[in-house]
C-alpha cells in the first residue's frame, strides 16, 4: 500500500531522510484511486534488480504481503491476465451484493480456492472470480509455482517475534499512527475524492474509517468526534492483529525462508553478510563474463 500517494501514516512510509540515505523504489507511484496488482509489482520489480546489482548495491525487498514477495520469487501463476470489463463487472456486484455473496458464489465454483482466501479479502475473492468468469475454469486447476525461479539466488529472512509481544506492538503502532495525525491524513483523502471504492482506501487503517457507521450516516467530519476515533483505532488495531497472523502463516509457505527473531541481531548479521556475498560473486562472474573489472560499494 506503501505504492500510494498521500497515504502516508497509515502505510508506515519510510521518512525522507532515510530515503535520501538509502534508495527506496515503488513508493509514491500511484493514486489510491487506481488499482495495483501483483502482475504489475513483479514486472516493476525484475528489471530494478537488474539495475542495483549493476551498480553493486546489494537489492533488498522488504514487505509484510507475503504473497507478493512470494510471487517475485517463484513466479507468476498461469492464471489468464485480468479483462477489463469482467473485472469492472465484478466489481460493481462487489458493490451492489456485497462481498458475502460474491464469497458465497466463490464457494460454488472454486471450492479448494475459496478453503484458501479469507472470507474478508475483497481482492482475491474478487481476482478469483475474475478468472473464473474470463476462463471458465477455477482458479484453482492453474498451477501455481512452488520453487523458487532459477535466476534468482535470494537470501529469505522472515523476522519472527513472540506473539503476545507482536501483538502489543502492533497496538502500540496503531495508537501512534492516531498521535501523528491519522485522522487527518484521512479526512485529506476523502476531500481529495477518494472515497471507500477507491482501492487504496480499502487498505487496513483507512477503510475503518470510512465503513464507521457515523461516517456512512454523517460524512468523514464524524470522524472528529473523540469516542468514534477510539472504536476506529480498535477496529484497526484488531483488522491488523489478524491480518499479522495471516500474513506468518503465509510466510511459512514460502520456500527456502529462516527464521530469525527480530532482536538476534548476530543471525541477522550473518544473513546480510551471506546476502553481501552473493552480491560480490555474481558482479565477479559477471565482470569475469566481459573480461572487466568490478567493484562492490
Amino acid at each position: 500500500m506503501q505504492v500510494y500517494r498521500g497515504m502516508d501514516i497509515g502505510t508506515a512510509k519510510p521518512e525522507a531522510a532515510l530515503c535520501a540515505r538509502l534508495p527506496h523504489h515503488l513508493i509514491d507511484i500511484k493514486e489510491p484511486s487506481q488499482s495495483y496488482h501483483v502482475g504489475e509489482f513483479v514486472s516493476a520489480v525484475e528489471p530494478l534488480l537488474d539495475q542495483i546489482l549493476a551498480r553493486g548495491r546489494l537489492p533488498i525487498i522488504s514487505g509484510g504481503t507475503a504473497f507478493y514477495l512470494r510471487t517475485l520469487l517463484c513466479g507468476l501463476p498461469e492464471a489468464p491476465a485480468a479483462d477489463d470489463a469482467v473485472r469492472e463487472d465484478v466489481r460493481q456486484r462487489l458493490q451492489s451484493e456485497g462481498r458475502a455473496s460474491l464469497y458465497a458464489e466463490l464457494q460454488r465454483v472454486d471450492p479448494q480456492s475459496a478453503a484458501c482466501i479469507d472470507a474478508a479479502d475483497e481482492y482475491r475473492i474478487a481476482r478469483a472470480l475474475e478468472i473464473y468468469q474470463t476462463s471458465g475454469r477455477p482458479r484453482s486447476e492453474f498451477a501455481r509455482p512452488s520453487a523458487v525461479r532459477g535466476d534468482l539466488d535470494p537470501v529469505i529472512v522472515a523476522l519472527d517475534r513472540p506473539r503476545d509481544e507482536l501483538y502489543a506492538r502492533i497496538n502500540l503502532r496503531v495508537h501512534r499512527m492516531f498521535e501523528d495525525g491519522l485522522v487527518e491524513e484521512v479526512t485529506r483523502l476523502v476531500e481529495a475524492g477518494h472515497g471507500a471504492d477507491a482501492p487504496g482506501m480499502r487498505a487496513i487503517g483507512y477503510a475503518e474509517f470510512l465503513h464507521h457507521p457515523r461516517v456512512l450516516a454523517e460524512g468523514i467530519g464524524a470522524v472528529n468526534d473523540p469516542a468514534v476515533q477510539t472504536e476506529i483505532e480498535s477496529l484497526i488495531a484488531r483488522n491488523s492483529r489478524r491480518y499479522a497472523k495471516r500474513q506468518l502463516t503465509f510466510f511459512r509457505r514460502v520456500p527456502g525462508v529462516r527464521w530469525v527473531s527480530a532482536d538476534d541481531v548476530h543471525s541477522l548479521r550473518t544473513a546480510a553478510d551471506e546476502a553481501i556475498d552473493r552480491v560480490t560473486r555474481y558482479r565477479s562472474g559477471r565482470a569475469l563474463d566481459s573480461g572487466g573489472s568490478f567493484s562492490v560499494d
